[in-house]
């Protein structure tokens, strides 16, 4: 089914079960289950199934002028290794000697690995509306299913990892830009909504573990699946800030930021919104 018609059905269903249209709506209370409900009903089949086994593949493929595979990859826990790993990411890796998420090791791996060149491979890291996903966003959302269920774990025991994290705060908490944003000025506070999206307050620990174990997450909207690194991208163009660089340190300064005040949190993705 097209996903447009699946999201407006799935609406259609939520209303038809007793929930009021927000406009009309007086109780907020009775909105959010009305909002959570429809969340639930598109939990049914998540579409990044299928790329998880494309993304399997893609890892096994012999690629490069090296003709190598990804398998002898290192994603922290070992070459090859990937059950578990998305959950301790990001952390520091010796041969980089940098903290890296997971985007930005599987292109390390690419290109050491496999041979290849890495603004070939970074130029178009996420699919553009109604086009295949990039193999990158394949790659991705294969690793992160391997860590379903497992508690977020993102190391803070290398000096590097912890000077991640400061400057993934600072620049959470940094206001610049025509409108004088930051990250924390939708996320650091409570009870703020955009349209039907509530906004979770990433300061605290329930909405930031519910928000970082969910993405890598499928947007029913868009019909694809979007990385972590286009969250953060996505969050500075809606800030009106600079366009953020992909696997730029600024992006993985935040997702360590993030991923910290997760600890604990289930891990659930590839997932899937609105």
């Amino acid at each position: 089914m097209n996903q447009g018609k699946t999201f407006v059905t799935a609406l259609a269903l939520a209303l038809a079960a007793g929930v009021a249209p927000v406009a009309q709506a007086t109780d907020n209370d009775a909105v959010k289950a009305g909002i959570e409900k429809y969340r639930q009903m598109l939990q049914d089949g998540n579409p990044a199934e299928l790329l998880v086994l494309k993304g399997e593949g893609l890892w096994k493929k012999r690629q490069g002028p090296k003709n190598a595979s990804l398998e002898g990859c290192d994603l922290g826990k070992g070459p090859g290794v990937v059950k578990g790993a998305f959950a301790e990411l990001p952390r520091y890796f010796a041969d980089a000697d940098r903290v890296m998420d997971l985007e930005s090791r599987l292109v390390h791996c690419m290109v050491t690995l496999q041979g290849r060149d890495y603004g070939t491979v970074t130029k178009k890291p996420f699919a553009g509306r109604g086009k295949p996903q990039t193999e990158i966003e394949n790659l991705v959302a294969y690793v992160v299913d391997a860590s379903a269920g497992m508690p977020a774990n993102v190391p803070q025991s290398h000096p590097k990892e912890i000077e991640s994290y400061k400057r993934g705060e600072k620049t959470f908490f940094y206001r610049a830009g025509p409108y004088d944003f930051s990250c924390a000025s939708c996320h650091g506070v409570d009870g703020q909504r955009i349209r039907l999206q509530d906004l979770p307050n990433l300061t605290k620990q329930g909405p930031v573990r519910a928000a970082f174990t969910t993405w890598p997450a499928y947007r029913v909207s868009l019909g694809q699946l979007r990385t972590m690194q286009w969250r953060m991208y996505d969050c500075f163009r809606q800030q009106r800030f600079p366009k953020l660089k992909y696997l730029s340190q600024t992006s993985v300064d935040l997702i360590t930021y993030l991923g910290v005040g997760a600890k604990g949190g289930t891990m659930a993705a590839p997932g899937i919104k609105r």
